[in-house]
């Protein structure tokens, strides 16, 4: 058995069942996650929801970063939000794999950031899987977006409203549709 935590598993893609000795420190983490979102969800202002933000990931998020409420998350400890990043109403952000925003990203509302899955074998569906998701510099993504596990989005990439990102987006590029497809390059 190794000897590393079910949070270092969780963000290497190993198999997390539910029967894992510290499924229940995980399970400590999320109700602390969901009881702090609720906070932040009754936030005032732009100020206070990246405060709360910056509370429920662990880390200082930038004060050029503006956050808007409601917000959801379900772990919360795997988000890195660079500088200069725009996240707007709605968004859900499943961060069990890890989420790495960095600068200047756009990111409209009701976006859908998903980085945990489960096996496709019925008997073992309950087992988390997880991969990261990264989105690159400069890169935006459209209004109702959804981006699923293990998918990077290059820099300066556009995702348009309403798609689906199932595989890796390249830098100056346009996709759109169910499943994303490249659409143009942006010169």
């Amino acid at each position: 058995m190794s000897n590393r935590n079910i949070f270092e598993i969780m963000k290497a893609g190993e198999e997390v069942r539910q029967d894992h000795p510290q499924y229940a420190a995980f399970m400590e983490v999320v109700a602390r996650t969901l009881k702090l979102t609720s906070v932040l969800n009754a936030s005032e202002d732009v100020i206070q929801v990246r405060e709360r933000l910056s509370e429920i990931i662990g880390s200082h998020i930038d004060e050029s970063a503006a956050i808007f409420a409601p917000f959801h998350t379900n772990f919360g400890q795997h988000i890195k939000i660079g500088k200069n990043v725009f996240i707007n109403h709605a968004c859900s952000f499943l961060d069990m794999g890890g989420i790495t925003i960095e600068d200047d990203v756009l990111i409209g509302p009701k976006v859908n950031l998903v980085t945990e899955n489960h096996p496709v074998n019925p008997a073992n569906r309950k087992t988390l899987l997880c991969n990261p998701i990264v989105i690159k510099k400069n890169a935006w993504i459209g209004a109702a977006a959804t981006i699923l596990p293990g998918v990077t989005i290059g820099e300066n990439a556009i995702v348009a409203a309403g798609s689906v990102v199932t595989k890796d987006v390249p830098n100056n590029t346009i996709v759109a549709g169910v499943p994303a497809k490249h659409v143009k390059n942006i010169d």
